[in-house]
């Protein structure tokens, strides 16, 4: 009887936590790149390029 509680317990465990992986809800799509520009440039969201400043 242990041995059915046990395979019971995890089978309810494993049905379970996809849904408490889901629980803090879907975040793709929110992620955002780390630009780095070299010095004497930025980053230009429209061109999605670093483009120079300045004179």
């Amino acid at each position: 009887m242990p041995m059915k509680s046990l395979i019971a317990a995890l089978a309810l465990v494993a049905g379970l936590a996809p849904a408490a992986v889901l629980a803090n809800g879907c975040h793709h799509g929110e992620r955002q790149a780390q630009v780095s520009c070299a010095e004497g440039t930025a980053w230009d969201a429209a061109t999605e390029s670093c483009v120079t400043v300045g004179s």
